[in-house]
């Protein structure tokens, strides 16, 4: 096969040849926010001056980082409300039995009181990822898109201005 994600073709039992350098990448970038290549432009008329683009790409504006940056303090707030309180549990499990082992009341003893409130800080966390998803991620999210859409709107108007010119 010759797609880039097969492996290349193996010598029948020969340990001694060397194989190619296999390539795994795909010939296609990878991130839809990088610049893809585009034709060059037609040389513009002597008479009309050279004008580049009013606008800045949408592949490299600044609100892709503080998206992303968003995102990632998503994750990490809910991530570490769940494993944080499940980890604090664990050692106090192995470094304090005789504080999980205490009784709190009626023969409920702090560790299965603690070992019950991982539910509750488990909907927290989900509550925490929700939250931070509707107040931080959404907006941006919400925002790049109309961007884009506003992008692709002018786009289509200067390719259709440029078709009517020719």
């Amino acid at each position: 096969m010759t797609d880039p994600f097969s492996s290349p073709p193996h010598p029948p039992h020969s340990s001694a040849r060397s194989y190619p350098p296999h390539t795994s990448s795909p010939s296609y970038d990878t991130y839809p926010w990088m610049p893809q290549d585009q034709d060059p432009a037609p040389a513009p008329a002597r008479d009309q001056p050279s004008r580049g683009p009013r606008h800045s790409a949408l592949g490299h504006h600044s609100d892709l980082r503080v998206l992303r940056s968003a995102y990632r303090w998503q994750r990490r707030v809910a991530t570490l409300t769940a494993l944080g309180y499940f980890v604090l549990f664990l050692l106090l499990s192995a470094f304090a039995p005789s504080f999980m082992t205490s009784e709190v009341s009626g023969g409920l003893s702090t560790g299965l009181l603690l070992g019950l409130l991982q539910v509750p800080v488990t909907c927290l966390a989900i509550w925490l990822y929700e939250h931070t998803a509707r107040h931080r991620v959404d907006p941006l999210a919400d925002r790049m898109r109309d961007l884009a859409a506003v992008d692709a709107r002018r786009d289509a108007r200067q390719d259709a201005g440029r078709r009517a010119t020719r």
